[in-house]
């Protein structure tokens, strides 16, 4: 995650782009990052810990 966003705005992000029910491409454009950027800090820290269960079970539901 060297992009220069800092690991609070990153965990954000990856939270709310699982979460928010909106495609990934939108949510990045909402937020300002690149779509690549996006998926590559989801896939690193989808597992991880950084998103909690309830918030990947959300993620199911909205797909």
């Amino acid at each position: 995650m060297s992009t220069g966003m800092t690991d609070e705005f990153c965990k954000e992000a990856m939270r709310i782009a699982l979460t928010s029910g909106l495609s990934r491409r939108r949510g990045a454009d909402d937020l300002g990052v690149g779509f690549s950027t996006l998926n590559k800090w989801v896939s690193a820290q989808r597992d991880t810990g950084v998103v909690s269960a309830e918030d990947r079970d959300l993620a199911r539901e909205n797909e």
